[in-house]
């Protein structure tokens, strides 16, 4: 046998060796064992989530959309739309005005960070940066707060206008809701699918309805232009 044969059989022998001892520094040690165990779950996690194809039930199937909600409440009333409910409807009030925020339920829904909001008036909670929830069974009016933190709730207050859809106003105690129904039949009779809306087409049809009469002043004019229907918010 030759010398180079021998040092490969030993060079062998020694490597499994090696193999052997790392073996069974493995299975004798709890904590190595723990370790390999959890280094192989995370490889095998790796390897699935990269081959593993979605299956079309398993897609997240998109929430129906809820006809739009045009009203005013009491704060009992408001305490109904905390997504609880089956339509799962999510309403937050901020400054006397009422939000649907339901397209934000994973934060304002049950199981959210700000499910305490949800059906309830949140103006206290945005302004003081707290969560816990407001259970005020009365029109809470702010009267207390500082002159910083009332910033504070009109800014969240702008926020919720460009993010959600109004719906109406938080009553006070004794107020009467407002009649939308009213307003968007008058809003339909006045804007009709030909009419141009703009502020000149406006004033030009109440100048020609104003043209059978005598004389037409300014003060008069300026009344017509104020009585126009407010376009209602989305």
């Amino acid at each position: 046998m030759t010398s180079d044969t021998m040092d490969h059989q030993n060079s062998e022998t020694e490597s499994t060796s090696m193999f052997m001892s790392i073996v069974q520094e493995i299975f004798y040690s709890p904590m190595n064992l723990a370790l390999v165990a959890i280094i192989a779950f995370l490889v095998y996690k790796i390897i699935k989530d990269r081959i593993e194809v979605p299956s079309a039930g398993s897609q997240r199937t998109p929430e129906p959309e809820l006809p739009k909600l045009r009203r005013d409440f009491t704060v009992a009333e408001l305490r109904e739309y905390d997504g609880n409910q089956p339509d799962g409807r999510v309403l937050v009030a901020v400054n006397g005005n009422v939000f649907d925020v339901t397209k934000g339920k994973r934060f304002y829904g049950p199981g959210g960070p700000y499910a305490s909001f949800a059906g309830r008036d949140a103006s206290r909670n945005l302004a003081t940066f707290s969560v816990t929830a407001n259970d005020k069974d009365e029109y809470d009016d702010l009267s207390d707060l500082t002159a910083m933190e009332m910033d504070s709730v009109l800014e969240w207050e702008m926020q919720f206008k460009e993010k959600y859809t109004l719906v109406g106003k938080l009553l006070r105690k004794g107020e009467q809701p407002t009649n939308y129904e009213d307003e968007e039949e008058d809003t339909d009779k006045d804007c009709k699918p030909n009419d141009i809306s703009s502020d000149s087409a406006a004033v030009a049809k109440s100048a020609t309805v104003s043209s059978n009469s005598p004389t037409v002043d300014n003060d008069s004019m300026r009344k017509r232009n104020t009585t126009l229907p407010i376009e209602e918010v989305d």
